[in-house]
């Protein structure tokens, strides 16, 4: 059995705030730790479970933020950039029985801690087939292309309300309670690590592969917090605008989808000044 553990960081234990996210910072060097130890813990969870292979996928900015030396010897960690499926790279192999999404948030335009899709700004909404949706709806459509249950979300409790939507047989772990989005009531890691490890555990059994849901074709609609942002996303071919700040896309297949999702968010990113957005 093996289990591929997709792990984000603005959901982690005792992240609040963009400081304790973003790489070179002092907090973000502290919050690491947090990070490692959340996902360490499922890692061991699902091996307490019955998994016989954990491969984590590095889902955070960069790619580049988990601290190997803390993990569990028995992992295995893909980290850095650039990846085909980005968050959820490894699913399409035929060979994971199940995705975690560990540390993970809500989406852009949605109350929760540190909420946004991609883009940490820019973004302003994003809906799926007229669905409102982050990224873990966005993440959970691809897994199921190739078969593969999302059976783990750890994060904020209003990520894992948001996940009941889209994984309602998945364990949940909140490991902080939302208060705004740059403030949360938050576990000690002792705690949340047990809770983790627990849920992880239970989880493993969920972990059956079912037949791949083919389901497109799939229309993605972006809303950006700028007129110009709009216009920048339609040299991405098939990309057009719908709206005032506003475009629309249709692929065939959720591995398109997504692989366009990223593209239209690079080329968005690229067309953000420092001072005026």
């Amino acid at each position: 059995m093996k289990i591929l553990i997709s792990a984000d960081m603005e959901g982690a234990t005792g992240v609040t705030w963009p400081a304790d996210v973003l790489p070179g910072t002092p907090q973000w060097e502290r919050c690491r730790s947090l990070f490692t130890s959340d996902v360490d813990a499922a890692v061991r969870g699902f091996f307490d479970g019955g998994a016989d292979e954990v491969l984590i996928n590095e889902a955070h900015w960069s790619m580049r933020n988990l601290l190997l030396e803390r993990l569990d010897e028995r992992a295995q960690m893909l980290t850095g950039r650039h990846k085909s499926l980005s968050m959820v790279e490894g699913v399409q192999y035929g060979d994971v029985d199940g995705v975690a999404f560990v540390g993970y948030h809500t989406g852009a335009g949605s109350p929760g801690v540190l909420a946004h899709t991609y883009l940490a700004n820019s973004v302003t909404g994003v809906w799926l087939d007229g669905v409102r949706a982050g990224e873990g709806l966005l993440n959970a459509r691809v897994a199921a292309e190739y078969g593969v249950p999302v059976i783990l979300v750890t994060g904020d409790d209003l990520t894992c309300e948001d996940a009941r939507g889209y994984a309602p047989h998945a364990r949940m772990v909140a490991v902080k309670d939302h208060v705004s989005r740059y403030a949360a009531v938050c576990r000690t890691p002792a705690r949340t690590g047990a809770d983790i490890r627990a849920a992880a555990k239970d989880a493993t059994r969920l972990a059956v592969r079912y037949e791949p849901v083919r389901g497109g074709p799939f229309t993605v609609e972006l809303e950006f917090d700028a007129e110009h942002l709009a216009s920048a996303a339609t040299v991405v071919p098939g990309v057009a605008v719908t709206g005032e700040r506003r475009v629309a896309y249709t692929s065939g297949t959720m591995y398109d989808a997504i692989r366009t999702f990223k593209a239209v968010t690079t080329i968005v990113s690229a067309a953000v000044e420092e001072q005026y957005g």
